[in-house]
């Protein structure tokens, strides 16, 4: 059974976890990256290397689709809650607290703070029958 979340459910999905994946389109390909972020209100704050691929993207804001998801064999059920809006990086002043917030599991050496904000968010819950076993 699939059942739509609405937003303050899907928001709330968000804070239980810290891992997500961020798509964006790069040289005509569509790339996908796990990240580690926090939420901070309206906004989901991440960490980046200065000279990667994201670090490149956010010269000027961009537009990306940030997906995050949860599954749980055990208990028979999965959510995921994809969310679209600008990545952008933090502005200088606010750089240093933004970025204390966030601890990349890829490093350190991940120092530049980027912000991506929420524009629009959809979730969607799964519960597996159990009359039915596996599908």
């Amino acid at each position: 059974m699939i059942r739509v979340l609405d937003e303050q459910q899907s928001a709330e999905l968000l804070r239980t976890t810290t891992i997500g994946r961020i798509g964006f389109v790069h040289d005509g390909r569509v790339q996908i990256l796990p990240v580690n972020y926090v939420v901070s209100g309206h906004d989901l704050l991440l960490r980046t290397a200065p000279e990667g691929l994201l670090a490149e993207l956010t010269h000027e804001p961009a537009d990306v689709s940030f997906e995050v998801d949860y599954h749980d064999p055990l208990g028979s059920t999965a959510w995921s809650v994809l969310m679209h809006g600008p990545l952008s990086r933090v502005p200088e002043e606010k750089a240093a607290g933004a970025g204390a917030r966030v601890t990349p599991w890829a490093g350190s050496e991940r120092d530049l703070p980027l912000a991506f904000h929420i524009e629009h968010i959809t979730g969607r819950i799964v519960r597996r029958d159990q009359e039915h076993g596996e599908t």
